[in-house]
């Protein structure tokens, strides 16, 4: 059975806080990134996260090293204290986000390209139904 981790940071940034999904399963991280607008409460975020973690659309899996350790409370409580202080993403994450984007990018550039063909041919169409209304006498 492979053991699957998630982690959620949210922070501040300019004008928006921004929540950054990790997840970690089979060695690999996929991220997804979430606007939040306001700053959120504690219960808004765990709401959230019950109700559209299934609708995320994380990015590819990027390679990554996994430390499966025993670890120390007090040690992971001052870990997190300095994940609270330091505002950001970690290089993996951002490389996912990252690739994420560029993939939106392709498929969005895809999409409208297939539109403009569509209205051309359509427009070409067009003028052939009126050029053989006119060549018909009508």
């Amino acid at each position: 059975m492979d053991k699957v981790s998630g982690k959620l940071t949210v922070f501040f940034e300019e004008p928006f806080w921004v929540g950054v999904f990790e997840r970690v399963s089979e060695g690999k991280l996929s991220v997804c990134k979430v606007t939040f607008g306001a700053e959120p409460k504690d219960y808004e975020i765990y709401d959230f996260v019950l109700k559209n973690y299934y609708w995320l659309r994380f990015s590819p899996a990027v390679a990554t090293d996994i430390k499966e350790v025993g670890r120390n409370p007090k040690r992971v409580q001052r870990e997190v204290h300095k994940q609270v202080q330091n505002a950001g993403i970690g290089t993996k994450s951002q490389q996912a986000l990252k690739l994420q984007q560029e993939q939106l990018k392709i498929e969005r550039k895809t999409m409208s390209q297939e539109q403009r063909e569509a209205e051309k041919q359509r427009q070409f169409e067009l003028k052939q139904q009126k050029k053989k209304e006119k060549h018909r006498g009508r």
